[in-house]
């Protein structure tokens, strides 16, 4: 820490910190060991019972993006420590986390990423006005004044910045419009996954810790929807302490801020990542052990269940009886007064965007069918359909081309209704469908190339190929109506539970919760760990209002509603084989159906596995990063030019004019770009944590990095030597974008020759080769020392008036 925070966050204060985190910490176990028992009785009841919903007609995957990487390319970043836009190469995992590295020689040599960003809780803005909007309300009375400069000066008009409660904030730039609608689609993605991170296939932990998070919150009056419970389980405790903590620290700590108002602005969201990381660490030392001793009473739990099920299902109906008798006629009451009347307006502003959406699912993923169609029709039959049906699979986490279904969810709106029924916002809503929308894409799509590659099984000819896609594609469409009718209803009486529950618990809890503590004597002491009070009476109260929630949904269904089908409709085993072909391997189009078979098949797999093997295939001529990157770094540093330096400057004069976007052009520099194959090592696989890693490399790394980039430097004669193959062909050189959109992007053949990249001479050189890939398990991020930053900042290639414009960490 800084001196300035160190002063803010004594060693007194700091013990406070860790005292109200450990007292938070406790409660909260204390309800995770009662709701895990519970949780451990419904889960063994509802596999002895079944009680299952209609069975799903399209086939599930469970390792979608296995060995893929959703996008990959260049952002600027602003860096605090330095007060300096740096270019950074850019990579989301199929974990979803956000990977920078200092370039892209550093992520083909596998050096330490600078940071590995999870990006739960965090929002995506895409105007300073916005961000400065938020940071005025986060602390009061620290509103800059007219005329004073910002927090953040950004040198584009195309802004991307993290923002975040409580943790640090991340700010990045683009250079066109185009790229930051593409990467705001992208950290959406990484949003709406990251914070859907509590696995849902975990039927007793996951249940246990969300029913813990929420009796803990209504024991401090705090019923409703929770924006925060996102991101994994030391993230959502987190969240929870840092909720009680932050307004504490603000009313002891925001008086005592110095300076103008943006530099408090800045030194309190310093200070609040600075407290974020304590109560982080601290949760992550102690949660396991609660977790563990859980576990180790499973057994002996499991036991009594199984043996004793009977015994504890009368026990618990008979208290339920007793609650029911009580507090029933007077939820009926508070249902009939205040629920009731607005159930059919909740459901119809929750319909209309989310039926509109699984319809524009349908849309998108009819048109990318026919589309191939058409092009195995007009091109080589199947000798493209192995990359075509490649695309395809991935089609569901392409966060662009799912842009347009999930936006349909922006037009929810409970702005009525959050005031009356306590729901903080609609954004627990929209994700939640969002998330569903990409599962019944990913469903419809892998049905759909089961069945294909099924049907290519009989050697078809282009005429019999196409009439068997559209074949197929009508299939699956009905089975996909049949299903997003089940999980839309499935959804709405959940979100319809989700709005009216707390409320109603709110709206009882005067003269109920009191009485409830007398109940407690009719559970017998041996099944007082599968039986609690509080989880019954929240069971009548929940029966009290589900009927009315039943049967809004089901009037909608009859009157067909938005293409809802009626429960009575049942699709039966309407493909019994079916199910038993989604259990075979899964199917590599490119490798099965390539244009072209591989001259080395081993080679050509561990070649292809090093490759960044991005979704999304950017079409677009993006302006060149690499080559102007240093120039516009230098020149656009926030602390150093002031406005009439900027005046003065042509080419940052109005930074989004096309007279300034023409000059950064000029400034561009031609390189060489020379690609080697790589050979594969397995991947390092290390956890990732929330806090700051030091890693040191190795003085024979990065003299290999040196020569690689010297050797890249020299241009295509010094390679003649290390690739005589080559020597006739021309290197590419970076164009401009109006050079490169005038050219029409040309699709990759799987069976392309490998491309050389200038890390393979660092392989000749006998420097190993091994990139660093996140787990699954990152928590937050991980950022390299300084000493390493200057070592590989070094090592990039210079150009001409490097000496001019290069600056030092």
């Amino acid at each position: 820490m800084g001196d300035v925070i160190s002063t803010h966050l004594d060693e007194s204060r700091r013990h406070y910190i860790s005292e109200k985190t450990g007292k938070v910490l406790g409660e909260f176990c204390q309800f995770y060991e009662e709701q895990y028992g519970v949780a451990l009785f419904n889960s063994i009841r509802y596999e002895i019972e079944g009680n299952g919903g209609p069975q799903s007609q399209l086939l599930h995957r469970k390792v979608p993006l296995d060995d893929r990487v959703i996008i990959s390319g260049n952002l600027f970043q602003y860096v605090e420590e330095n007060k300096k836009w740096r270019n950074r190469f850019s990579v989301v995992p199929h974990n979803y986390g956000l990977v920078l590295y200092e370039n892209k020689l550093a992520y083909d040599r596998g050096i330490q990423p600078r940071i590995v960003l999870n990006s739960a809780g965090y929002k995506i803005l895409t105007s300073l006005d916005q961000y400065l909007d938020l940071v005025n309300s986060s602390l009061p009375g620290t509103t800059p004044k007219s005329g004073n400069a910002p927090i953040l000066k950004c040198p584009t008009q195309f802004p991307l910045i993290l923002w975040h409660p409580y943790s640090r904030h991340y700010y990045f730039c683009v250079m066109t419009g185009k790229e930051q609608d593409k990467w705001r689609a992208v950290f959406q993605d990484c949003m709406r996954h990251c914070n859907n991170g509590i696995p849902e296939d975990s039927k007793v932990e996951a249940p246990a810790f969300t029913d813990a998070v929420r009796m803990y919150r209504q024991s401090k009056e705090q019923y409703g929807t929770w924006d925060m419970l996102c991101g994994n389980e030391v993230q959502v405790l987190s969240n929870l302490v840092m909720e009680e903590l932050v307004p504490e620290l603000k009313n002891t700590i925001g008086p005592k801020l110095k300076g103008k108002a943006q530099e408090r602005q800045r030194l309190w969201i310093q200070i609040s990542d600075a407290v974020y990381r304590l109560v982080y660490d601290q949760i992550k030392a102690h949660y396991d052990a609660v977790v563990t001793k859980c576990e180790l009473e499973r057994p002996r739990m499991e036991s009594t269940i199984r043996t004793d099920m009977d015994q504890i299902i009368t026990s618990k109906e008979h208290l339920a009886s007793k609650i029911r008798a009580f507090v029933l006629p007077k939820a009926e009451i508070c249902v009939r007064n205040h629920v009731q009347p607005y159930i059919p307006s909740i459901l119809e502003a929750l319909m209309i965007p989310t039926s509109q959406g699984f319809a524009e699912v349908r849309e998108v993923f009819f048109k990318e069918v026919t589309d191939m169609n058409m092009n195995v029709i007009n091109e080589s039959g199947m000798e493209k359909l192995g990359e075509y049906m490649e695309k395809l699979s991935q089609l569901a986490f392409h966060p662009v081309k799912m842009q347009s279904c999930y936006e349909k969810m922006d037009q929810l709106k409970l702005e009525g209704l959050q005031q009356r029924f306590d729901v903080s916002s609609a954004s627990v809503f929209k994700q939640r469908a969002q998330i569903l929308m990409r599962q019944q894409m990913d469903d419809a799509v892998h049905t759909f190339g089961t069945l294909l590659h099924q049907e290519l099984a009989k050697m078809l000819g282009k005429e019999e190929l196409c009439k068997s896609i559209q074949r197929i594609l009508e299939r699956v469409l009905k089975k996909y109506d049949y299903d997003s009718s089940t999980v839309r209803k499935k959804f709405f009486r959940e979100a319809l539970l989700q709005i009216t529950i707390p409320f109603l618990l709110k709206k009882l809890a005067p003269t109920c919760k009191g009485e409830l503590p007398k109940f407690q004597e009719l559970i017998f002491e041996d099944f007082d760990n599968f039986i609690l009070v509080e989880n019954t009476y929240e069971e009548v109260v929940l029966q009290s209002v589900m009927k009315d929630i039943m049967q809004a949904v089901k009037e909608a269904a009859v009157q067909r509603k938005h293409n809802l089908y009626r429960d009575s409709m049942v699709m039966h085993n309407s493909d019994p084989n079916l199910h038993l072909l989604g259990e075979g391997m899964p199917i590599d189009w490119g490798e099965e159906f390539g244009s072209q078979p591989d001259s080395d098949p081993s080679a050509e797999k561990r070649h292809r596995a090093r490759q960044v093997v991005s979704v999304i295939h950017d079409d677009e001529g993006a302006l060149s990063y690499e080559a102007g990157a240093e120039v516009l770094m230098h020149q656009v540093s926030q602390e150093e030019l002031g406005s009439e330096e900027l005046e003065a400057c042509p080419a940052l004069a109005a930074p989004g004019s096309p007279d300034s976007m023409q000059g950064i052009r000029g400034m561009l520099v031609k390189e060489f770009c020379v690609e080697t194959p790589v050979p594969a090592r397995e991947e390092a696989k290390e956890p990732l944590t929330n806090g700051t890693i030091v890693q040191q490399s190795g003085g024979s790394e990065e003299r290999g990095v040196e020569r690689a980039a010297q050797k890249a430097e020299e241009g295509p004669g010094s390679l003649e030597h290390s690739a005589p193959h080559d020597a006739g062909s021309p290197c590419p050189v970076n164009l401009g974008v109006e050079e490169q959109e005038a050219k029409p992007a040309v699709p990759t053949s799987p069976a392309k020759p490998p491309a050389l990249t200038a890390a393979s001479l660092l392989a000749e050189g006998g420097v190993e080769v091994n990139r660093h890939e996140p787990s699954d398990k990152e928590t937050g991020e991980e950022v390299s020392t300084q000493a390493h930053a200057e070592k590989v900042e070094s090592a990039q290639p210079a150009t001409e008036n490097s000496a001019e414009v290069q600056t030092q960490f």
